[in-house]
């Protein structure tokens, strides 16, 4: 039986909390054929629902634009025949991989025939929270299929035609395929969030994308540990002897590529001995492509640019709008970074390699770059096939996390009636002899 699920009561999260944490133990036990045959039908059934996934996205876009929603949100919200194949792609890439499960991180021989091992295994049952964005639903959920990870998923109301049909095509395409029944399922309403907060007893892992403020409101509302993914606060910062032609070209592509994003560039620090030099062409290329500039007195002297305030340098604008500050040393450019960024990516660029170090040293963010865009930062850009989100706090994962952010591990200890009282009274002794030997089971 296939669920269809609605949104509602406690009661009715808890029972879909319920047959998630049943489909993930089932889940775990599938082998990697198994589940790179999911992903496979996946892929096959996105491109044969292509026509029904676009009309539902249209109905989405229509609704959004009749509500106003902000042309780089709308951008997000887009799900068209690309956006269908750049998800496809991203299947075939995970297929690709090792399967992540059963993997022996540590072998020990304790004692002779007493033999212990790490070995990974999924998280179990993963809640992920998101923004407007269809082709993330598909990149998370595939993550954490290949993961043997079932996943409760909650959208933007903006994208809930697409979601919906998206859910029913990939629940119904990996059940042809062997995997369990719930192991899916698709959250419509903010009640279902709240209902869902509550099931510590079913829940593993929260993860929330969006702003701080929403992140700290999942975090105090729930005993499920949280991986927050808050504001994607962005630098490049210029130093002295950066070059300029390839310094325009990286603030371009980082502010602009793809200006919707987290990891897109909001505040661009400039070094005060190369501002003169490489502001005014970068006005000029920036004002090619649409973008509104702010800076401090020192920016507004040598270019023109709207006045920025101490807000917009904690500002995640997702929007064609760029914050300038200029700084007298690279200690000042890390200072402004530890206290305004988000702990997302940050970028240097000189051709000095101990000011570099010194960069990636001393900012503290889950990404710190040399002499390339922000935009890098990104799962599916760092071979990790896609992610389910960035990470900008430092426990258990930080930065995309991709396969390995989403398992866990268990010890297994394969023994020959060995008991504790014998090492404890010294007849037998441990041994904890480090092994190159995979576990056997």
């Amino acid at each position: 039986m296939f669920y269809k699920f609605k949104g509602g009561s406690p009661m009715q999260m808890e029972e879909r909390g319920k047959i998630a944490e049943d489909a993930g133990i089932l889940l775990a036990a599938t082998d990697g054929y198994t589940r790179n045959a999911g992903l496979l039908a996946i892929a096959k059934a996105l491109k044969e629902n292509e026509t029904a996934i676009i009309a539902a996205n249209q109905e989405d876009m229509k609704r959004s634009q009749e509500e106003s929603l902000g042309a780089p949100l709308l951008k997000r919200l887009t799900f068209d025949a690309d956006k269908i194949n750049d998800v496809i792609q991203g299947i075939q890439s995970l297929v690709e991989l090792k399967d992540p499960l059963g993997a022996t991180k540590l072998s020990t021989q304790l004692d002779e025939g007493l033999d212990l091992y790490k070995v990974t295994c999924p998280i179990g049952v993963i809640g992920v929270i998101f923004e407007s964005r269809p082709d993330a639903f598909v990149q998370i959920s595939t993550l954490c299929l290949k993961s043997g990870n079932a996943v409760l998923l909650k959208g933007g109301h903006e994208a809930l035609a697409t979601n919906r049909i998206l859910s029913k095509v990939i629940g119904e395409a990996t059940k042809t395929a062997g995997i369990p029944d719930g192991w899916v399922q698709n959250l419509e309403t903010r009640d279902d969030v709240t209902a869902m907060l509550a099931l510590d007893q079913y829940i593993d892992l929260i993860i929330p994308r969006g702003s701080n403020s929403f992140v700290q409101y999942i975090m105090k509302n729930s005993n499920i540990p949280v991986m927050g993914h808050a504001d994607g606060i962005c630098h490049v910062y210029a130093h002295e002897d950066a070059d300029i032609e390839q310094a325009i070209d990286i603030i371009v592509d980082s502010k602009t590529q793809y200006v919707a994003a987290c990891n897109t560039l909001e505040t661009l620090l400039v070094n005060e001995n190369i501002a003169p030099t490489l502001l005014p062409p970068l006005k000029e290329a920036l004002a090619k492509k649409g973008v509104r500039l702010k800076g401090d007195a020192a920016t507004r002297n040598i270019i023109d640019a709207e006045e920025a305030t101490e807000a917009d340098w904690k500002t995640e604008y997702l929007d064609y709008i760029l914050a300038i500050r200029i700084v007298p040393t690279l200690e000042a450019a890390i200072s402004h970074i530890n206290t305004y960024g988000s702990g997302h990516t940050d970028v240097i660029l000189t051709a000095n390699e101990p000011t570099a170090r010194a960069f990636l040293t001393f900012v503290d963010s889950a990404g710190v770059f040399w002499n390339c865009s922000t935009r890098f930062s990104d799962g599916f850009r760092f071979g990790f096939g896609a992610e389910v989100g960035i990470s900008t706090s430092k426990l258990h994962a930080r930065g995309p996390v991709g396969l390995d952010g989403l398992l866990s591990y268990k010890y297994k200890l394969l023994g020959h009636g060995q008991c504790v009282a014998d090492y404890a009274s010294g007849k037998s002794r441990f041994t904890h002899l480090p092994q190159e030997t995979n576990c056997p089971i």
